[in-house]
């Protein structure tokens, strides 16, 4: 089952230009994305009402999204405005529309109820318009299901020995770190601070760290993104009781986004503040998306496992605490919704 009534990333503005379109299953339905030449943006059912012809093949011509079958036109609404050859369209000549909102450079869309979509819970994430602040986005696509990408998310520990030539560190203290869980309404927040850390690559390769650390890792989950904001600064200068001025900062958004129950749209960006030269921004980017390389390999490995065995045990950890909790919260909202 997938949760519906909820803002979901469906890509970044700089993906669909005027006249763009790409068509995408979300949460098992097709759906087409496009942006009319007036740069209005529409999500419609990807499917014909005609012929079941995907509209994701025709093309965007003006405001409308054509028909590359028999030509049918429609606008964002999803109301047929044209059908060639005939003077009237017929009522029932229409596809399904879905909200979306384009903000912070994100396009979010409402796969549920569309009379609850309220633009204002849209997840904010104003890095993207810190001119103090660097970011790229990337779309990714993985073979595995969309709870154990936020399992993942949720549980830095695996950081120790899944990411240990980038930004993983010292493993004993990746496990001996206390993680502390917070739950606020719709939110799970997972708090991890490891004073006196030796650097890891990509620290020392961003900010030229030459000594010990003070590192900071700070999740949120909201449904369905997560936020992870880490970093780090000279060992004692007080970045752990939040002064952080001049210190390395990274806030990755992860646009979790289902699929199938074993695909998932990973949509995600990270943001920067060590700007000081393009060499290094650049390895920064690139470093962090060596690390997602390798949680998408570790996810697609379990899938195939689970799959092989579906009655296979699960044994929780004490780092298991972040993602426990989320998964708590997301069978609450389930639940609400089936009600």
């Amino acid at each position: 089952m997938f949760l519906r009534n909820v803002w979901y990333v469906a890509g970044f503005s700089a993906d669909l230009p005027p006249g763009g379109r790409v068509g995408r299953k979300l949460l098992g339905e097709p759906v087409v994305l496009f942006r009319t030449a007036g740069g209005t943006l529409g999500a419609l059912e990807d499917r014909c009402c005609h012929r079941a012809m995907p509209l994701s093949e025709g093309h965007v011509n003006g405001e409308i999204i054509r028909c590359c079958y028999h030509g049918l036109e429609f606008n964002t609404t999803g109301a047929c405005t044209r059908v060639p050859g005939q003077d009237r369209v017929p009522r029932q000549a229409a596809v399904r529309s879905y909200p979306v909102v384009e903000l912070d450079a994100v396009i979010w869309i409402w796969m549920g109820d569309a009379s609850k979509a309220d633009p204002a819970q849209v997840p904010r994430h104003p890095w993207h318009d810190d001119s103090k602040w660097s970011w790229r986005g990337v779309y990714d696509h993985l073979d595995a299901g969309w709870e154990l990408l936020v399992d993942n998310l949720m549980d830095l520990t695996h950081l120790a020995y899944v990411h240990a030539g980038t930004i993983g560190g010292n493993a004993e203290m990746h496990f001996r770190t206390p993680t502390h869980v917070f739950r606020e309404g719709n939110k799970v927040k997972v708090t991890r601070h490891m004073p006196d850390s030796i650097p890891p690559r990509t620290y020392i390769d961003a900010a030229g760290f030459d000594g010990l650390i003070d590192r900071w890792q700070e999740v949120e989950f909201q449904p369905l993104v997560v936020r992870v904001n880490t970093g780090a600064s000279v060992a004692g200068r007080g970045a752990l009781q939040g002064n952080r001025d001049g210190a390395f900062s990274m806030v990755v958004l992860h646009g979790v986004t289902p699929e199938t129950e074993k695909s998932t749209h990973y949509i995600w960006s990270i943001a920067t503040n060590a700007t000081i030269a393009p060499s290094i921004t650049a390895t920064v980017f690139d470093q962090v998306a060596a690390t997602i390389k390798e949680d998408r390999a570790v996810l697609e490995a379990q899938q195939r496992c689970i799959d092989a065995s579906p009655g296979g045990r699960f044994v929780d950890m004490p780092g298991d605490i972040g993602s426990n909790q989320t998964r708590r919260l997301l069978r609450a909202l389930l639940e609400a919704e089936c009600q």
